[in-house]
């Protein structure tokens, strides 16, 4: 262009300064070389400082603008008005409402909608309702969405269903962008009915289908401990539609983050499919993804309980930055395969290496003595979880201690500990101890069931020593069954 002198002509000069401004120091150098630049040239560096790592260079050029004999456009203010919500200038950008008030620019819905947004991010939700209610019948999808995220923003999630509650009785339907931030409101509120109501409408509006919305309601079932529903979605064939979506993703572009693929091994050990689990760790390699905390951690919880103690080992080894729940998830692996030992070892080696456990943590530990007749090294974990740690022991430790007691044929031991329980009759613990007489022909005990009223569980005892069979209870009553087995598919073959 220098040879030719094509860059003293205006339509190419402004051709190749719209290429340039991902450089924007080049694209720069271009714009100061230019004669007499044009609106198109000043708009064009306007929207390169508005999306560059130097925002505020473009409120200087701006005024420079003004200074210019030409009729500045929409598309200049736009430009700037991003540029002070990125830089926060509230300032600047509530003389840019003015001039624009004063230009007749603020009847552009798009420029609307951007200061909008400005005033959401400056949490200034007054003067964002004020210009919200000003031009009513001219709100967009866009001008809903941008109010009801400045209000999650603000940590008002009740206001952010009152603008849906609105916007739906002026007859707008929701978006993906609705959804978001309606899930993260109901997540703020710790609302699972509102989140549960919110699922159903997506599903009736096929928006539940769409990835990002699938992360978020996962995000949402587990920040309320409801890990259930996610396996019951892989009982449901969710997860082949979900491994679907992440192909189309990574096809399309996209990268997905930890989170996402942590969604979909939420679901694996319910449905027992391994090759789930096998596509997210050869897709995290493929992609380079680094295997984070959160993403290690669910790794290791489905590979073990889906039967695959190695990988999991392996999965633990390479994590950087262990956590609790990380260990948490080893240790459970270890006594849910039988490795009592090693439960009790990776347990140690965490205490050295300077790790607090919590109650989750010792309930693992607790229960991988319990099935593997650890007496000793259970009672002396447990000690140091009341005398070391400071914990109070609840319910579900003291009947893995119960368990551990009953397993190792020490009973009498066992109702020792029931009698000096803190929280007196807990039906629990006299089943466990009732199975422990059942499996050591401890008929005895039955006198202890008559004086603490529970004769209905001796005359259990005395049907299950006839008939051999495994009591199971349902929320209609008691059921007899015979013992279960698990299927884990592997290589598509269950």
């Amino acid at each position: 262009m220098l040879k030719t002198a094509l860059i003293n002509l205006p339509f190419p000069l402004s051709k190749l300064l719209a290429a340039s401004i991902s450089h924007i120091h080049y694209a720069a150098s271009i714009f100061n070389s230019a004669p007499n630049p044009n609106l198109f040239m000043f708009n064009t560096m306007l929207r390169g400082y508005s999306i560059s790592n130097s925002p505020a260079k473009a409120l200087p050029l701006f005024n420079q603008l003004r200074n210019r004999p030409i009729l500045i456009d929409r598309f200049s203010f736009i430009t700037v008005i991003k540029a002070c919500a990125r830089l926060s200038n509230l300032v600047f950008g509530r003389g840019l409402h003015g001039l624009a008030l004063r230009s007749g620019t603020l009847l552009f819905l798009d420029f609307r909608n951007t200061l909008l947004h400005f005033y959401c991010v400056s949490r200034r939700l007054g003067d964002a309702h004020n210009l919200f209610d000003e031009f009513p019948q001219r709100n967009d999808l866009v001008s809903w969405n941008t109010l009801m995220a400045g209000h999650l923003l603000a940590s008002q999630p009740e206001l952010t269903f009152h603008l849906f509650r609105k916007m739906r009785c002026c007859g707008v339907e929701a978006s993906v962008a609705t959804a978001l931030s309606l899930l993260s409101a109901a997540a703020d509120m710790q609302s699972f009915l509102g989140g549960k109501c919110l699922h159903g409408y997506y599903i009736r509006l096929g928006l539940s289908s769409n990835l990002n919305v699938l992360t978020a309601l996962i995000d949402l079932y587990a920040r309320m401990g409801r890990i259930f529903l996610a396996h019951r979605y892989a009982r449901n064939g969710l997860l082949g539609e979900a491994v679907k979506l992440l192909q189309q993703m990574s096809l399309e572009g996209f990268k997905p983050n930890s989170s996402t693929l942590v969604g979909l091994l939420l679901g694996c050990p319910a449905s027992g499919s391994m090759q789930v689990v096998r596509y997210v760790t050869s897709f995290m390699v493929e992609e380079k993804l680094e295997l984070d905390t959160v993403l290690g951690t669910a790794l290791v919880n489905a590979y073990a309980k889906c039967g695959f103690l190695d990988e999991a080992t392996d999965i633990f080894e390479r994590m950087k930055g262990k956590d609790m729940k990380a260990w948490t998830a080893m240790i459970s692996g270890h006594g849910i395969h039988g490795q009592p030992t090693n439960a009790v070892k990776l347990f140690n080696r965490m205490d050295n290496e300077g790790f607090r456990p919590n109650e989750v943590t010792f309930l693992a530990v607790l229960s991988a003595c319990s099935h593997g007749g650890l007496v000793i090294e259970g009672m002396e974990i447990f000690k140091s979880m009341v005398c070391k740690y400071g914990f109070s022991p609840q319910v579900e430790h003291y009947g893995s201690l119960i368990d551990l007691l009953g397993r190792a044929g020490m009973l009498h031991e066992a109702h020792k500990l029931i009698e000096s329980l803190p929280i007196k009759g807990d039906a629990t613990a006299w089943r466990t101890l009732l199975s422990a007489c059942r499996v050591y022909g401890d008929v005895k005990l039955g006198d202890i069931y008559v004086a603490a009223g529970r004769i209905s569980d001796l005359i259990r005892l005395q049907e299950l020593k006839q008939t051999n069979a495994v009591t199971v209870e349902t929320d209609g009553g008691n059921m007899l069954k015979e013992a279960g087995v698990s299927i884990v598919e592997i290589d598509n073959q269950g």
